[in-house]
């Protein structure tokens, strides 16, 4: 390399012929010294800490907006979390409530329990698909929540439907008159016009008289309300049940009524003993039936076949 030099007003020039370490040399102290200014100007400006202030509050900034953001992400999820634990608890409490509804309506229907056990989870199976499931893909676990919510809600109306049916059938078959009012006894009396006992003139008999042992229980044929319970003129103690539907029955000369008043009573439930009080020649029980406020022949209701 070579260094022309000019000086003086008549350009006298002289040239330099420059080593290769020279030129190495020149290179540095040309290129570096402003580099060395630069450096120290931007340290001496920065406080000596090598950063740039208004970068350094624009990182800082940015943090405390993700923590923001992260916070707040936190409290929604657990926001989440909570709404769908209740969701669980509901279905749980729900699926108790199915499972009561199912033993229930077995219990009614009078089902082997075998048949239908609600302590159990439904047995299932099926041999191994070879589908891959490719392309499908699975409902989220919100969704599928409220597709089991659904579900639920309308099992349990139909199982309500079922069980308020179930019941008007079982409450009518209670309340529908058939059989005797008695467990031992035999028919000494039938309905229609017979000859008074007591004074030998023929006289309406208005129901039916089942001899028996003095003591032996007496039932009532449906159930029904009780609506006298006491001593009545020429009945004795009498027993009066009222079945709805028009229905009362009556079951009178008893040694002692077992209900009261208003009383709700079963079908086949004892309501006395038999006895001989009133005007009666010993111990009987005298049924009868009324419809509409008419007495009907009980015989009728004593053969008719339990529904």
């Amino acid at each position: 390399m070579k260094l022309i030099i000019i000086r003086g007003k008549h350009g006298e020039s002289k040239t330099l012929s420059l080593s290769r370490w020279t030129r190495a040399l020149l290179s540095v102290v040309l290129i570096g010294a402003p580099l060395s200014v630069g450096v120290y100007l931007g340290y001496s400006v920065n406080g000596g800490d090598g950063l740039d202030h208004h970068a350094l509050q624009a990182i800082k900034g940015q943090v405390e907006k993700e923590q923001q953001q992260l916070a707040a992400t936190q409290q929604d999820t657990a926001q989440q979390l909570q709404a769908l634990t209740l969701r669980m608890a509901e279905l749980q409490a729900r699926l108790v409530r199915l499972d009561a509804l199912g033993e229930r309506l077995t219990s009614i229907a009078k089902l082997d329990k075998g048949e239908f056990n609600f302590n159990q989870r439904p047995a299932v199976g099926g041999p191994e698909a070879a589908d891959s499931m490719t392309g499908y893909t699975a409902p989220s676990f919100v969704d599928a929540i409220d597709q089991l919510t659904a579900l639920v809600d309308d099992r349990q109306q139909q199982l309500e439907i079922l069980e308020s049916l179930m019941e008007n059938r079982k409450l009518q078959d209670d309340t529908f008159l058939a059989g005797r009012p008695i467990k031992k006894g035999w028919m000494s009396s039938r309905f229609g016009h017979r000859t008074d006992p007591f004074n030998g003139r023929i006289a309406m008999h208005k129901g039916v008289d089942f001899a028996g042992k003095e003591g032996s229980e007496v039932i009532t044929v449906a159930a029904g309300v009780v609506t006298w319970s006491a001593e009545r003129y020429g009945y004795g103690q009498m027993v009066e049940v009222n079945h709805g539907g028009g229905y009362i029955t009556r079951y009178a000369h008893n040694k002692e009524n077992l209900v009261k008043v208003g009383d709700v009573v079963k079908k086949g439930q004892v309501l006395a003993h038999m006895g001989s009080s009133g005007r009666s020649t010993g111990p009987h029980v005298h049924f009868e039936v009324y419809k509409h406020g008419r007495s009907v022949d009980p015989a009728a209701y004593i053969h008719r076949a339990s529904r």
